[in-house]
């Protein structure tokens, strides 16, 4: 069995074809055709960390993602693991993808895949709320694939701010903390954070695409239940969410309201209303990034694998 680094995990995985495997694999899980049961969350004795395992399904591979996750590591990363692929045909282990980078990567892939089938046109400016991982995730997918776009960051701590800004663009021309007027400019605001508070509370407005990101539990909370009321909501994970996430299950959502992503490749939402697309992340995008790694493997070769 093969064992990929980070750095290979992430050029097995370019974001612009994870988009397009995603994609189609949304519309595989939502017919049935991936098992992706929700996953299970185990925490410490001390309630001071998570141990998560989420295995799927599928008819060419199976994928199982085993991560531990915790928020008060100062030497060692907050998310730590990995992501075995394995044969759906004979169950023989082809590969191991580093966990956390298949996850950051996944992650942004799926909140650009929200942008590509909720917006109705190319992001001019983005609002990031939040300076970590996913967040510079998230930054580096939109460089990727909207390079004309302003993106704005927010956080608590303006030195941190300034030094990912200069540290994703060092120029300043398209990544910038954020200014006055920015976060009434935006027409995507994506929020990254493991708060428990409210980070972002804007009124919703017609044409604007809010993606929640970080509230993946459900005391966690990073957008207000105004806004979540008064938008037309899309999930990654119908099966998931109404469980862990904590932006939805706090403002009191109905949950009949609520539409899979999957729903939208077919009938997106119409432009001229808000739309709130949340994310809490399932085993199926592992699976994605497996499939996608498997076949650039395949394709490519010795040559060039990592």
């Amino acid at each position: 069995m093969q064992i990929f680094t980070a750095g290979q995990t992430a050029s097995l995985l370019p974001i612009p074809e994870l988009v397009d495997t995603l994609q189609d694999v949304v519309r595989d899980y939502a017919a049935g055709n991936i098992l992706s049961p929700e996953r299970m969350v185990v925490d410490t004795a001390d309630a001071g960390g998570h141990l998560l395992c989420m295995p799927s399904v599928a008819n060419d591979i199976m994928a199982t993602k085993l991560i531990t996750i915790f928020h008060g590591n100062k030497a060692l990363p907050v998310i730590q693991g990995q992501v075995t692929c394995c044969d759906a045909r004979d169950g023989t282990f082809l590969f191991t993808l580093d966990g956390p980078e298949t996850t950051g990567r996944r992650t942004a892939a799926m909140s650009m895949l929200a942008i590509r089938m909720l917006h109705h046109s190319p992001p001019r400016h983005v609002l990031i709320i939040g300076t970590g991982t996913q967040a510079r995730g998230h930054v580096n997918a939109l460089r990727t694939l909207y390079p004309e776009a302003v993106i704005s960051v927010r956080g608590r701590k303006p030195p941190g701010v300034a030094a990912l800004c200069t540290t994703l663009d060092p120029t300043g021309h398209h990544v910038r903390p954020e200014t006055p007027g920015d976060a009434e400019a935006a027409d995507i605001v994506i929020t990254t954070t493991s708060s428990h508070e409210i980070v972002y509370d804007a009124a919703p407005r017609a044409g604007r695409l809010v993606i929640g990101v970080g509230a993946y539990r459900p005391e966690m909370i990073e957008i207000g239940p105004n806004l979540v009321l008064n938008s037309r909501l899309f999930v990654d994970d119908p099966i998931g969410a109404p469980s862990e996430a904590g932006d939805l299950i706090q403002a009191g959502v109905d949950w009949q309201n609520v539409f899979p992503l999957a729903t939208a490749i077919d009938t997106p939402p119409p432009p001229d209303i808000p739309v709130l697309f949340k994310s809490v992340g399932c085993a199926a995008w592992d699976l994605a990034a497996c499939r996608l790694a498997r076949r650039r493997l395949t394709q490519h070769g010795a040559a060039t694998a990592p």
